[in-house]
């Protein structure tokens, strides 16, 4: 016979046990709910709070170009630097509004892209597949080597008075001029790519039976493809550069000939406007960059924080 303490410890037990599964229950049940409803939400709040946390990541970005931006201004208006020398940002804006206006502006800009555009895909046309054979056949590396350091030490600046020579003053030297500065980080980015592939990649692709043409598309390019586009970004940076000293040199349209002819004149804030020019381009260059290299490479893991 069971002792009466046992059987009410028993009782208390199996109480306990049942409250147990009622709250685990409730617990489930209030959880499901939640999910429901929020089913039912994201559309409108996750939005809303992806967008202000998108707008807050731009905001400490810019920061520091707003806090630049705002010392421009101000210096100037409180007398911290001669106004003549530098104007205020507002004023070099408006001179670039009164340049749009005329005509001009539009004149340089395109006068200036379709330079730099020019020169920049006939030399990534040119240069990438040349470094792609040089860097996959040793022995036509080693033959080049010399060659490739003593033309890439010498500054394409210094080559303008010889490229003018040659070729004139006109559109032909400048896209020329462009084209030189241009090979030699995508020459030397994509020579390293491909000799940086993985040994044990190739030795693996070849085991399996892959034929060079099979070995070529599948393993070295991808694998080169982010250096590549390193020299493609580094390329398109000089490609700018040297297309602005050039065009001061001998041009009558462009922003480099918009920048010495304003300081020439004393036009201070159209000099300052076609700087900005400038900058903006090569901005937008590199984010139409970033943005086919993230096309061609989604196969690649993002880096986490």
């Amino acid at each position: 016979m069971v002792p009466a303490h046992a059987v009410r410890a028993l009782k208390l037990r199996r109480l306990l046990m049942s409250s147990l599964e009622m709250l685990t229950l409730l617990e489930l049940a209030h959880g499901r709910r939640e999910q429901a409803v929020e089913g039912r939400l994201p559309p409108i709040t996750s939005r809303l709070r992806a967008g202000i946390r998108g707008l807050a990541a731009r905001g400490r970005r810019s920061l520091l170009l707003i806090v630049l931006l705002a010392a421009w201004e101000a210096a100037p208006r409180l007398g911290l630097i001669d106004p003549v020398f530098l104007p205020p940002f507002s004023e070099v804006i408006a001179a670039g509004w009164q340049l749009a206006q005329t005509g001009e502006l539009y004149d340089d800009v395109s006068a200036s892209l379709l330079r730099a555009l020019s020169g920049f895909l006939i030399s990534v046309a040119l240069i990438v597949p040349l470094g792609l054979v040089v860097g996959w056949y040793a022995r036509l590396g080693d033959l080049l080597n010399q060659f490739i350091e003593i033309c890439r030490n010498t500054a394409p600046l210094a080559l303008l008075p010889v490229f003018i020579l040659l070729l004139g003053i006109g559109e032909l030297s400048k896209v020329t001029m462009v084209i030189y500065s241009c090979a030699w980080p995508l020459l030397l980015n994509t020579i390293a790519a491909v000799k940086q592939v993985d040994p044990l990649l190739i030795k693996s692709a070849r085991t399996m039976g892959a034929t060079p043409q099979q070995l070529f598309r599948k393993v070295i390019l991808p694998a080169a493809l982010p250096t590549i586009f390193v020299g493609i970004r580094l390329a398109s940076a000089s490609a700018m550069l040297v297309l602005v000293a050039s065009e001061m040199v001998g041009a009558k349209a462009g922003l480099g000939y918009l920048i010495i002819n304003s300081q020439y004149s004393f036009l201070i804030p159209q000099m300052y406007f076609g700087i900005l020019g400038i900058t903006v381009i090569g901005l937008a260059f590199n984010a139409v960059l970033e943005a086919i290299e993230r096309h061609f490479m989604r196969w690649k893991a993002p880096v986490s924080a």
